[in-house]
């Protein structure tokens, strides 16, 4: 679900953490090691996403924002601030060429580089925390 998070509404925020859940506490988050990624250089975007990052020159940007049950892709343009909300049952994300990766929610995507280490750590801390924390799949019985 793309929603626009530049303001603080009750609604969009009754959304959110009815989709992903609320957001980690303190503790949690010392014990997570942090939940936010650095910043990542987008390279490629679904239709969508794209008609928005093309309305000003700026350079294409987001980050990640773990939460219990999903993660928030955000990204600004103009002056807006846009969040893509997902899920973990429906997160997929793959390593595509030599340092992208690429997010994947239904008919969005972002693809994002992945030139730095920090970026590679977060993106095992995040799949590490979504296999940890997945339901109980039907061939696991």
């Amino acid at each position: 679900m793309l929603l626009n998070v530049s303001y603080n509404d009750k609604k969009i925020t009754q959304k959110i953490d009815a989709e992903v859940g609320k957001p980690f506490t303190l503790k949690e988050r010392f014990a997570l090691g942090g939940i936010g990624s650095p910043k990542l250089n987008i390279t490629e975007t679904s239709l969508e996403i794209q008609n928005l990052l093309i309305l000003d020159n700026n350079l294409n940007t987001c980050n990640i924002e773990m939460r219990p049950k999903g993660i928030i892709v955000r990204f600004r343009s103009l002056l807006e601030t846009y969040g893509l909300v997902i899920p973990y049952y429906k997160l997929t994300i793959y390593k595509g060429d030599f340092a992208v990766y690429s997010i994947y929610r239904d008919q969005y995507f972002i693809k994002v580089k992945s030139d730095t280490k920090a970026i590679q750590k977060y993106f095992k801390k995040l799949l590490d925390y979504k296999a940890d924390n997945a339901p109980t799949s039907i061939e696991d019985l």
